[in-house]
């Protein structure tokens, strides 16, 4: 590739022209060279017609649901068939294709809508006594099959949406804990919390549409964990309801103490059950107090092995950042090409002065790798970790280039999931799949699993892309973060198996974990045995068996249901 061709690869333009496709400015690049996908002349898809789906009737006998009624009341139980749809998928490929190809195998059958706790616990009672599977529902915006039932599930399959328990309902502020009803949506929760000066600092990709108790249930992790946590340390608190018995009232209660030694953890156990073990109703959160000043800085190294090096560099140095991100080439080279259309001294600045001094340092356009990091806190503080962490950038051969980028980066990040979309509409399937590892084997993960997705491409005979990059840094390790997208054929959900599993495959044979933040539902049970061992598998079953000998609460998620139940 020649300097002029570099450079429009990467969105940078040629003499102040911006490379844009005038369908979608940027995207052209990426679409064109790596999935083999024209914009100008792909077929769009139609939106999908409703009423072309073919839905079995609700398994709801009308006593059941008129008791269900009695609890909630009349307006907040139903049997609508959109309503059961919406609630019977999250939002991964496999479910919108599903859904757009009417192959919805077993919806559930009725959507509930618990005001409190009180309600919870009557509807947990009345569903365990009727033999029912109950399986709680946040936002819906899962990506693993965590909500779908068991194809061939016989019996009543209640959906317990609850987004009317979105309340934050007190704060110890001495303390810095919030308690917060499970079905608070990120921005609702966070709103109510900015109103007092506080924030939870809890930011994964689905923020604006997934609940504080989806992420305890699926042990979620946000973009600002390398300082606020994971969600598993957020969880200070939690409140599950369970089905009650003569001598005890049904509802799991772990207290907000800062650390005890009181057995085996049962917030852990609870923390990334996806329903398993219970309601989640309620969390006390560790919340903190708004920052007095947030700043994203932008970096460049020159290649992925640089990047790598400094992430963990920072991690285990005296700096303190809020985020520690790094993009490979193939990531880096998307996010400058759907990058906003620059203009005047911007553009001079980005189109031709940064790919100059790039190209005097002796970098290759190609291999160049962009890093955003943030800091939070006092100016003297923020300035400081700057100052630490533009030390150890220099060292591993890299160069700031300020806030601007930044600023980009905080507009468009919960934007990307969106893409999976507008690939699909087109013909096109996109997903995402996430691992940990330790420093020491994050390089041939990564290498491992762009070959064995590149080898998939192969297989199933289509050009296919996969783009990269490390988020989440821990003293130990970090998160890889994959999203990959290929043009679909006849039969895209086999197409998409042979992909995703070869991706999954990768990460458990070089030393990661089948997920970091996403959950294990469905879609990543399968490895499950392989990531925590076989005895591991034993202990978790034994767990679900003893406290849900029924299987009434979510069966078949994390490990697969003990008995098969078949229509």
């Amino acid at each position: 590739m020649t300097d002029v061709e570099h450079m429009k690869w990467w969105g940078w333009g040629v003499d102040g022209v911006g490379f844009h496709h005038e369908d979608k400015p940027g995207f052209a690049p990426f679409v064109l060279n790596a999935v083999g996908l024209d914009l100008a002349t792909a077929e769009q898809a139609q939106q999908p017609a409703f009423d072309g789906l073919t839905l079995a009737d609700p398994v709801a006998p009308a006593a059941f649901v008129a008791a269900l009624a009695g609890i909630v009341g009349e307006d907040h139980v139903t049997t609508d068939a959109m309503e059961r749809v919406v609630h019977t998928y999250g939002k991964s490929l496999r479910d919108l294709v599903r859904i757009r190809s009417n192959r919805i195998a077993r919806a559930v059958d009725v959507v509930v809508y618990p005001a409190d706790e009180a309600e919870v616990q009557k509807v947990v009672d009345a569903a365990v006594a009727q033999d029912a599977v109950l399986i709680p529902f946040g936002g819906g915006s899962n990506i693993a099959g965590s909500l779908e039932p068991i194809p061939g599930e016989t019996r009543t399959v209640v959906s317990l949406d609850m987004g009317r328990m979105n309340r934050v309902l007190d704060i110890d502020t001495d303390s810095g804990l919030a308690r917060i009803e499970a079905g608070a949506l990120g921005p609702h929760l966070e709103a109510q919390l900015a109103a007092q000066g506080w924030t939870i600092g809890h930011f994964p990709d689905s923020f604006t549409h997934s609940t504080i108790g989806g992420w305890a249930a699926t042990r979620s992790s946000g973009m600002q964990s390398d300082k606020y946590g994971d969600i598993a340390q957020i969880v200070r608190g939690i409140r599950v309801v369970r089905p009650s018995h003569d001598d005890r009232d049904g509802v799991l209660v772990i207290p907000a103490i800062p650390s005890a030694s009181t057995g085996p953890s049962v917030r852990e156990m609870i923390v990334g059950s996806e329903g398993r073990l219970g309601v989640i109703t309620e969390i006390t959160a560790q919340v903190h107090r708004v920052a007095e000043l947030r700043e994203i800085q932008a970096y460049f190294f020159p290649n992925w092995e640089a990047g790598l090096a400094a992430m963990q560099a920072i991690s285990e140095s005296d700096a303190s950042p809020i985020i520690t991100r790094v993009s490979d080439s193939r990531e880096t080279g998307f996010s400058m090409a759907t990058s906003k259309e620059r203009h005047g001294m911007d553009a001079v600045l980005a189109e031709k002065v940064l790919p100059s001094i790039m190209r005097s340092k002796g970098w290759t356009l190609e291999d160049i790798c962009l890093s955003f990091i943030g800091f939070e806190g006092s100016a003297q503080h923020v300035a400081r970790q700057k100052k630490l962490v533009g030390a150890i950038v220099k060292k591993h051969g890299g160069m700031g280039v300020g806030t601007g980028p930044g600023v980009l980066y905080d507009q468009k990040k919960f934007d990307t999931p969106y893409l999976r979309d507008f690939l699909l509409d087109r013909g096109a399937a996109g997903d995402v799949s996430e691992t940990a590892a330790p420093w020491s084997k994050l390089l041939p993960v990564y290498n491992a699993v762009v070959a064995a997705a590149n080898a998939a491409y192969d297989e199933i005979g289509t050009k296919g892309w996969i783009m990269c990059h490390l988020s989440h840094s821990y003293h130990s390790g970090a998160c890889l973060y994959f999203t990959f997208a290929f043009v679909g054929g006849e039969d895209m959900l086999a197409e998409y198996d042979v992909v995703k599993s070869a991706i999954q495959q990768a990460f458990v044979d070089n030393g990661g974990t089948i997920s970091h933040h996403h959950g294990v539902g469905v879609e990543h049970s399968p490895w499950i045995e392989q990531d925590i061992s076989p005895e591991g598998v034993a202990v978790m079953r034994g767990l679900f068996s003893a406290v849900d000998p029924g299987e009434n609460f979510n069966p078949g998620k994390v490990v697969p249901a003990s008995r098969e139940r078949v229509s």
